[in-house]
């Protein structure tokens, strides 16, 4: 769990710390640290005047699965606004998704690429489903990936523990939000 280095050209991407996401319970940590920790990071990258990349979820993608469907009525208007501790703020990027993965979907390939982004640094919830999913596309289309782990919870502990420990170790570098910044200096 060491960050070596950030690339010249990093951009921080923020997973769906979105009004109706950051309300639900959390593990193993509450979602209000998650939100802290990710702003934290997202001013130490803007005053570097690198990127900042604030994804959100809205609708889901299509298909047939066991989960339950929640409430099953529509979502509040207000579901998929950026909580207000994150933005956005001018220059920041604002990526909309309809599946976990951030790359699926998006321009957030061509736009990071047009930025000249080599690496990009996750935060967000779930760790499980959106940050997983889009450090391991952000892996297969070639950019450095690290994780600030501390800036990351799920709606399950063992699911969460279970990508810190088994999978971003073999897609990214992980480290601590406070070891990030440094890197940044």
């Amino acid at each position: 769990m060491t960050a070596t280095t950030l690339d010249p050209k990093t951009a921080l991407v923020v997973i769906d710390l979105q009004k109706g996401i950051v309300g639900r319970e959390t593990a193993p940590r509450p979602s209000a640290d998650v939100v802290a920790r990710s702003a934290e990071l997202a001013d130490a990258f803007r005053a570097k005047g690198l990127p900042v990349v604030l994804v959100h979820v809205v609708d889901g993608a299509p298909g047939r699965n066991e989960s339950p469907a929640g409430s099953g009525g529509r979502p509040p208007a207000d579901w998929a606004d950026i909580v207000p501790e994150l933005g956005p703020r001018e220059g920041d990027i604002v990526v909309t998704k309809r599946t976990w993965g951030a790359f699926h979907g998006t321009d957030l390939d061509l736009r990071l690429r047009r930025a000249g982004v080599t690496q990009i640094v996750l935060t967000g919830i779930a760790t499980s489903i959106g940050v997983e999913s889009t450090a391991r596309a952000a892996h297969e289309h070639g950019y450095h990936v690290t994780i600030a782990t501390d800036a990351v919870t799920d709606m399950d502990a063992d699911t969460h523990r279970n990508s810190v420990e088994k999978i971003f170790p073999r897609l990214a570098e992980t480290d601590t939000t406070e070891a990030i910044i440094g890197l940044l200096a």
